[in-house]
């Protein structure tokens, strides 16, 4: 057991559990964080309807994604990825990628190595006021201050 292993402690987040972020009109709950799991990883579940992610690259961290409900269209790296509910999708850093919902709501937990990618969801969202997709009345997604805000925790924005 190396020493960060060992200053490590257990925890548990159950069902519902966690902080929950109107990020960019979806649900992000943040389940686990860098803090918490020594820098390894972070784990977000985020909930959503229909729509398309705009194409980016993260250049700190590579992102998993574990399909739990919905059929969402993956592209990563020019390549398209039909996903559904059990299905993983992994997008190294360094390589575009993006997604489409095409049957929603789509549920998904996010798998960032190495963790800190709670840092971006914080500085781009607001504070859930219910745990549930936010109406457009709720939260209003400011694309436009996204690029610069996601450039400066290591993710570039491509569309």
């Amino acid at each position: 057991m190396d020493s960060t292993s060992k200053s490590l402690a257990p925890f548990v987040r159950h069902a519902g559990e966690g902080e929950a972020y109107w990020w960019l009109g979806s649900l992000a709950v943040i389940k686990a964080e860098r803090k918490e799991t020594g820098g390894h990883f972070t784990l977000i579940e985020v909930l959503e309807n229909e729509g398309e992610t705009p194409l980016h690259i993260h250049h700190r961290e590579d992102e998993t994604f574990l399909v739990l409900q919905g059929e969402i269209e993956f592209q990563v790296d020019g390549k398209r990825i039909k996903a559904g509910p059990g299905d993983t999708v992994f997008g190294p850093r360094g390589i575009p990628h993006g997604y489409t919902v095409r049957k929603g709501p789509a549920r998904m937990l996010f798998l960032l190595t190495p963790g800190g990618f709670e840092d971006l969801v914080r500085a781009s969202s607001i504070p859930a006021l219910a745990k549930r997709i936010p109406s457009a009345e709720d939260a209003i997604a400011d694309f436009a201050a996204l690029p610069p805000i996601a450039m400066r925790f290591g993710c570039e924005m491509l569309g």
